[in-house]
């Protein structure tokens, strides 16, 4: 049967324009009802009362080039503060005519976690990377060798003493937890016990505590004349205490696996490390990585209290350099600047962990978390 040419043809109807689009959007999620309306009209005026002010006073009214004086006669933001001290900023107390060599220790470090992102890269041979890395690291930092000027450790400060203690930290604390989950976990009544003795007494107290005994009582217990430097100390505080929270996830993780997945290791004729090396762990972590970034995220901001053993820390030169009289008052300035550089970091720390569980959940390696 054929249809004539001379038909008229079906009107297309579109579907209402307060369904579809940026109306209908706004009609669904704003104002579907009396009290949603109501509550989307109050943050509405409440961003009308909060935002134009405050780009005002930070962009339209500020300068970012000036000198303090300048500064002290506008009503908007003074921004000169952060060029003006950057580096000591960023350098804290590291000899000026050196900071280079923190520098390019920064960028090397960033290179090589840039490059261990790739799970591809997961090798033996960037083992060796890290290992050649840190070696031109320490010898930046530290010198007293190739032509290099020496400089203490009590001159790191700033931004490179923040990456150090927070990348190193984090890195050790993390097996080192992962092995007192699995301790807490053991049928051995000794191991098991020390494991819940250490962990119960580290998250029992506050990690300020930790860093003032490793100041100020650990060195009463070593021989006379052995010191061991204060950065050291202060990383094996952070470590020693960020591993008894890490080992708490771990262990709910492990308490997450099915005993179906012990007996199938068990019936291929698994010993306990390869089971735990090949089945439970691989599965078990997958399962606690959100929890994980978080504990790891909140150790990285948790570096600002090395100050109670006079290291200085981003935080802390920050707070250095507003106490020169030229500067005081721009308190906000510095802090938003601190601020968006701390957001950067856990940003990308909790980004590459959302990637990292998609990468590693069948099915979802090319949808949104």
């Amino acid at each position: 049967m054929t249809v004539s040419g001379n038909a008229p043809k079906a009107e297309v109807l579109r579907p209402p324009v307060t369904r579809v689009g940026v109306v209908g959007w706004m009609r669904e999620n704003l104002f579907n009802g009396w009290l949603n309306s109501v509550l989307t009209l109050v943050v509405l005026y409440g961003l009308w009362q909060v935002v134009p002010p405050l780009v005002r006073w930070a962009l339209v009214d500020s300068l970012w080039n000036s000198t303090p004086e300048a500064c002290r006669s506008i009503d908007g933001a003074c921004w000169s503060f952060v060029p003006a001290n950057l580096r000591f900023i960023v350098f804290g107390f590291y000899p000026a005519d050196q900071q280079w060599r923190p520098l390019v220790s920064m960028v090397l470090l960033v290179a090589l976690l840039w490059w261990s992102r790739d799970r591809s890269h997961w090798n033996r041979r960037l083992g060796w990377v890290w290992a050649a890395g840190l070696v031109v690291m320490g010898v930046l930092m530290r010198g007293g060798i190739l032509g290099l000027q020496g400089v203490e450790t009590s001159l790191w400060s700033g931004l490179p003493l923040t990456l150090l203690l927070s990348v190193f930290g984090m890195v050790a604390a993390y097996p080192f937890g992962v092995v007192l989950a699995l301790g807490r976990q053991s049928r051995l009544p000794a191991v098991k016990s020390l494991c819940v003795v250490y962990i119960e007494m580290i998250r029992g107290v506050p990690l300020i505590s930790m860093l003032f005994m490793a100041s100020v009582m650990f060195p009463l217990f070593l021989p006379e004349g052995v010191t061991i430097n204060k950065i050291l100390r202060a990383l094996v505080a952070i470590i020693l205490f960020t591993a008894a929270y890490i080992a708490e996830v771990v262990r709910g993780g492990l308490q997450a696996m099915p005993k179906g997945q012990y007996e199938a290791a068990e019936a291929l004729g698994l010993n306990y490390v390869q089971t735990m090396r090949l089945v439970i762990l691989p599965q078990a972590l997958k399962i606690v990585i959100p929890p994980t970034v978080g504990i790891l995220i909140s150790a990285f901001k948790d570096t600002s209290l090395v100050v109670i053993i006079a290291l200085y820390d981003l935080l802390n030169t920050t707070k250095s350099a507003l106490s020169n009289p030229k500067w005081m008052g721009f308190s906000t300035e510095a802090y938003i600047f601190v601020a968006a550089i701390y957001f950067v970091c856990c940003y990308a720390m909790s980004n590459y962990s959302r990637r990292l569980e998609r990468e590693l959940t069948p099915g979802r390696a090319g949808s949104d978390p």
